[in-house]
């Protein structure tokens, strides 16, 4: 049996569909104009994590911002 080639994976531009590889210059989008419209839906609030953040290190840090009020006449 002959062992078999691997093919490079074929996956779709998140933003327009078209076909990529991921030898492509501007992967995993099919071209620069994609990729910035994806970057500008990110800057519109249109794609939004919904998760809460569960790291402790993170909550502790805002925990202490919150705390520590900012006095802006020291400066």
């Amino acid at each position: 049996m002959a062992p078999k080639k691997k093919s490079a994976k074929v996956l779709k531009c998140p933003t327009c569909g078209m076909i990529v590889t991921a030898k492509d210059e501007d992967f995993p989008f099919c071209s620069d104009r994609c990729r910035k419209i994806d970057l500008g839906k990110w800057a519109m609030g249109v794609y939004k994590i919904s998760s809460p953040v569960l790291d402790p290190e993170v909550l502790e840090d805002l925990g202490e911002s919150v705390r520590r009020p900012t006095n802006r006449d020291d400066e």
